[in-house]
């Protein structure tokens, strides 16, 4: 009898001890589960391997692409499914999974991902529908080396796979402001690091045209407050990294 493809399930953390616990339940079919932890001070590594998780412990930080590679490298399975401490597996999307593993008629398949935002799921405002490389044959993809906003590199064809990936990506706004900083300050180094030059204008322009994609070009509109709240969220978001990179190059 052959025997299944095995599936490795790979996540990178750093303070998740209160969603990592939901996370890894819901792939708890999996064969492997690999956590690669930068330098947690809560419960997310005990939590890890209570569960069962490969943990790897790093004392630096090279950015979400080279981490994730880590948690890559560490993979057995035939097949990797790379996913965030705040997304959930639906058990649609698990019995798509498995299918997709014995059938493989693809080198990689796409999950379809909804997020929420302030307790509110977006059906709108350029977050759905968000179709995102997840599931990939070991062997056949890499993540880019970008420090933020990395990409899953595949060298081949990719399907598509039924269910939803939920994401809990921000619980309360303090959560919205953290993400806002930590983001912003990673993709001006990352700027910089490529010669890209930052002004004060290029701030509010910036800024300005983040608020206009999200709430009109991407009909943020309809998601009623917390889309107009999205929208000066992803407007903060542009203008912090731009301002931050203009007052890097100044020093």
């Amino acid at each position: 009898m052959t025997r299944p493809p095995r599936l490795t399930v790979i996540i990178i953390t750093r303070n998740e001890s209160a969603r990592l616990r939901a996370c890894l339940e819901s792939v708890a079919f999996a064969d492997e589960l690999v956590v690669v932890d930068s330098g947690s001070t809560d419960d997310t590594v005990a939590i890890a391997q209570a569960l069962g998780a490969n943990v790897r412990q790093t004392a630096d930080w090279p950015g979400f692409g080279p981490q994730k590679n880590r948690a890559l490298d560490m993979a057995r399975g035939e097949w990797v499914l790379s996913i965030d401490a705040d997304e959930r597996v639906t058990p649609r999307l698990r019995a798509s999974i498995e299918a997709a593993m014995v059938q493989s008629r693809f080198e990689a398949y796409t999950v379809d991902r909804r997020s929420s935002y302030c307790g509110q799921y977006m059906r709108h405002s350029g977050w759905y529908p968000d179709r995102l490389v997840r599931l990939f044959r070991r062997g056949k993809a890499r993540f880019s080396g970008d420090l933020v906003h990395e990409r899953l590199l595949v060298d081949g064809t990719a399907g598509a796979l039924e269910g939803e990936l939920l994401h809990e990506s921000f619980d309360d706004f303090e959560s919205v402001l953290d993400k806002v900083n930590r983001y912003s300050s990673d993709s001006a180094r990352a700027l910089d690091a490529r010669g890209v030059r930052g002004s004060l204008g290029k701030a509010v322009g910036h800024g300005f045209w983040a608020f206009v994609r999200t709430y009109l070009f991407k009909r943020g509109f309809l998601d009623g407050r917390l889309g107009f709240a999205l929208a000066v969220s992803n407007a903060q978001g542009a203008y912090y990294r731009y301002l931050k990179l203009w007052l890097l190059q100044r020093r």
